[in-house]
């Protein structure tokens, strides 16, 4: 698909994703996320053409502006949907699969100095929620979602919950919705119901 295709396509994502998105005008104005994926598609072919300064150079600004520092190198799929995006990293060596949902404040983090795959793979269709920490080279499953503020540093199951610090993964097949971050299991009232049975 060529670059003008995924920048449409992203154009497009709020208008699928966001319920609070009112019209397409907004779009040019109150979405950072959609600005900082589109200028990582830049920078992103910059990168793999060997400009790796210049690529860098336009994430730098792209930072500026959108508050999201997301690395030259770092593959994201199709429908990467960064709601409010404020305080997002991705790192230089993560993956991120197609129709993706990711909340303010979540880090795609390393936690190694070698030059290696050291940052995490989304597969498709997860939702990591606000203030999330993703560390290290480990994988989330398809259809998996992250609790806001969890600290995961294991893999997570395809369908799977993950919540807590560090992030318990929670039975398979529950809270189906994107949007419903209330319905997360709660980990710690699970664990001092069975204790007290």
């Amino acid at each position: 698909m060529g670059l003008f295709q995924e920048i449409k396509n992203d154009f497009c994502v709020p208008v699928k994703r966001d319920p609070a998105l009112h019209g397409k005008c907004e779009i040019l104005f109150n979405y950072p996320g959609v600005w900082a994926v589109i200028w990582h598609r830049v920078s992103h072919r910059l990168y793999k053409r060997n400009f790796t300064r210049l690529a860098r150079f336009v994430s730098g600004i792209s930072s500026l502006i959108t508050r999201v520092d997301i690395h030259p190198a770092a593959v994201i799929g199709e429908g990467l949907f960064i709601d409010h995006a404020f305080g997002v990293v991705i790192g230089e060596t993560a993956i991120i699969g197609d129709n993706v949902t990711i909340y303010q404040g979540v880090t795609l983090g390393g936690v190694e100095l070698s030059q290696t795959k050291r940052h995490p793979t989304l597969e498709d269709n997860v939702v990591i929620g606000a203030g999330a920490k993703i560390l290290g080279n480990i994988t989330i499953g398809k259809n998996a979602k992250v609790g806001a503020n969890s600290v995961v540093i294991r893999d997570v199951g395809a369908d799977c919950t993950a919540v807590g610090i560090p992030a318990h993964t929670m039975a398979k097949g529950r809270n189906r919705s994107p949007l419903s971050h209330n319905k997360l299991p709660d980990l710690n009232k699970e664990i001092f119901t069975y204790m007290m049975k």
